[in-house]
């Protein structure tokens, strides 16, 4: 699927990071969501490439990333443990200065990403997320029927990793299967890549831990944030689609504007899987918000 780009593994500050490069001109690091891997940019990766040098990583837990052991406060899988990976994989590229485009739990880490990491992040563009706090504090019955997993995935182990771990294939078409589009939206190749990724020992407890972190540690980190005043000073630019439960559920551009200070935003004509369901408008949005060589500062 990625052809152009070449693959490297790297030792991050917890085990090996996989990642993908390819193109020319500024740097752009794209992060996946759950359950998925960077297979998810197959459609848009080579026509940011054009203009841009696209990273992609898989994060850690997912993909051909290490799945790393983790503690009681879900340290290990905090967005600012996995945001720290993501400075690793690019100053490995030779990038201290980067533009983000990120989905789902990847959007998460790139929040906090551009918070921890302010002097590295120039812009950044999230796909179908509102912040993790704003979303938690907002909860609905709606909300928590929609996403199921966020609930089940971070009760006390080991249950819910014995339940993926029965049947990973089934869990990953279950998530990703019953949401606007189904199955049908996404490529065999990835659809497979996603399955295999999902039977690697380790995962499930990998996932788990990701979502426990977000309902504890990174909710500190987050509400430390608002507590100090502290908000995004980059150019942040979110998607969310109108048929998935994140714009249904949330004010997106309002949960954004109390933690950033330059927002803007699109309700687009698809559900949760921006990427794979509507890559072409995705592309578009993408060239006309993130700046090459030319136009950087």
């Amino acid at each position: 699927m990625f052809e152009d780009f070449s693959s490297s593994d790297i030792r991050g500050p917890a085990g090996t990071l996989h990642t993908l490069r390819g193109g020319c001109g500024a740097p752009l690091l794209l992060l996946h969501g759950h359950p998925q891997t960077h297979a998810m940019w197959h459609q848009v990766a080579s026509r940011l490439a054009e203009l841009f040098t696209v990273v992609m990583m898989d994060l850690r837990g997912y993909g051909d990333s290490a799945r790393v052991a983790s503690d009681a406060q879900h340290a290990a899988y905090s967005k600012r443990a996995m945001a720290l990976d993501a400075m690793v994989v690019m100053q490995h590229h030779g990038f201290n200065r980067f533009q983000v485009l990120a989905h789902d739990r990847g959007a998460r880490v790139a929040h906090r990403l551009a918070a921890d990491h302010p002097m590295a992040v120039e812009r950044l563009m999230l796909l179908d997320i509102a912040p993790t706090l704003g979303m938690y504090a907002n909860t609905s019955e709606a909300f928590a029927t929609a996403y199921w997993h966020w609930f089940f995935l971070i009760q006390p182990s080991p249950l819910p990793e014995a339940l993926i771990g029965s049947d990973p294939v089934r869990y990953v078409r279950s998530v990703m299967g019953k949401r606007h589009a189904g199955l049908a939206a996404f490529a065999p190749q990835a659809l497979a890549e996603y399955e295999r990724c999902a039977q690697i020992p380790g995962t499930a407890f990998a996932i788990c831990e990701d979502y426990r972190a977000s309902n504890t540690i990174d909710l500190e980190h987050d509400r430390a944030d608002v507590a100090a005043g502290r908000a995004l000073s980059q150019p942040l630019h979110v998607l969310w689609g109108e048929h998935g439960a994140v714009g249904q559920c949330f004010d997106v551009l309002a949960l954004w504007r109390e933690r950033a200070a330059d927002v803007t935003g699109l309700r687009v004509p698809c559900g949760h899987y921006i990427a794979e369901e509507a890559p072409e408008l995705l592309v578009h949005q993408a060239l006309d918000f993130f700046k090459p060589l030319n136009q950087r500062n």
